[in-house]
C-alpha cells in the first residue's frame, strides 16, 4: 500500500487560498503561515499531517498527494472541507 506525508494549510476561501499561494511563491515560511491562517487541526503542527495510506484523505486532496510533484506547492485544491494548499514530503 503507498504512502505518503504531507502539511497543507486549509482556509475557507479560494481568494484566501490564492493570497496565501503568492506568499509562498514569494519564499514565505509554509510552517509559520499554515501555523497563522489554517482552520485545520493540523495547523498547530505547521500543517504537517505525518504519514497515511492512499485512500485515507478525500479523493481531491489523494489526487494531489499521490499524483503530483514532491517539494512543491499544490492548490488551491478544494474539498469539502474548503480549500488546501498541499506539500508533498515524500511517498513511498
Amino acid at each position: 500500500m503507498s504512502t505518503a506525508s504531507a502539511c497543507h494549510i486549509l482556509v475557507k476561501t479560494k481568494a484566501e487560498a490564492e493570497s496565501l499561494r503568492l506568499k509562498l511563491d514569494k519564499g514565505a515560511d509554509f510552517h509559520k503561515l499554515a501555523k497563522q491562517f489554517s482552520t485545520c487541526p493540523s495547523g498547530k503542527k505547521g500543517g504537517d499531517l505525518g504519514e497515511f495510506r492512499k485512500g485515507d484523505m478525500v479523493s481531491a486532496f489523494d489526487k494531489a498527494v499521490f499524483s503530483g510533484p514532491l517539494y512543491k506547492i499544490q492548490g488551491p485544491i478544494k474539498t469539502q472541507f474548503g480549500f488546501h494548499l498541499i506539500k508533498v514530503l515524500y511517498r513511498s
